[in-house]
């Protein structure tokens, strides 16, 4: 039986609890859900790669059927050669809307074997961004609630 399998790709620069949020969603819909790493030239992360990938995968322990990794290159491609079908991405607002729409056509345009499904957040980390909380962290706000502990702890580290 073929597996039903997605990607969640982002920068994740930090992940948030929207992001695990979105990931617990994404469990209960697919087999295997693969939390994408990618670069994105438009963006100066905070954190490395290699930093990202460890909070990410503490954050993440315990989910069975989750796996991380990081690519370069296009989405789709990636998507194919993990043999997913699917592409989550998560849509907070109406002003995410436009622009993933796009991209889900181009996606479709390139590949229109592997959809794009879009969840929304729970209500309560509708607003959050992994940009809000670097303001926030930056700002010596806290964070506790809106992002896994090891962020958390990463974050007044990275700022003190």
């Amino acid at each position: 039986m073929k597996k039903n399998i997605a990607v969640y790709p982002g920068t994740f620069d930090p992940i948030t609890n929207g992001h695990i949020d979105l990931i617990k969603r994404s469990l209960g819909i697919f087999d295997e859900v693969i939390i994408a790493l990618a670069p994105n030239p438009k963006k100066i992360p905070l954190f490395t790669p290699d930093e990202r990938l460890g909070m990410i995968k503490t954050a993440t322990k315990g989910l069975q059927n989750v796996k991380i990794d990081i690519f370069n290159g296009l989405l789709v491609d990636y998507a194919k050669k993990k043999k997913a079908n699917a592409i989550i991405r998560g849509l907070r607002a109406v002003s995410d809307f436009e622009y993933e729409f796009q991209m889900a056509l181009m996606n479709r345009r390139l590949d229109n074997k592997i959809e794009t499904v879009f969840l929304m957040p729970s209500e309560e980390y509708s607003y959050l961004t992994s940009s809000i909380i670097k303001e926030i962290a930056a700002f010596k706000g806290s964070v506790n609630g809106l992002v896994p502990k090891i962020v958390a702890k990463k974050l007044n580290k990275k700022f003190e």
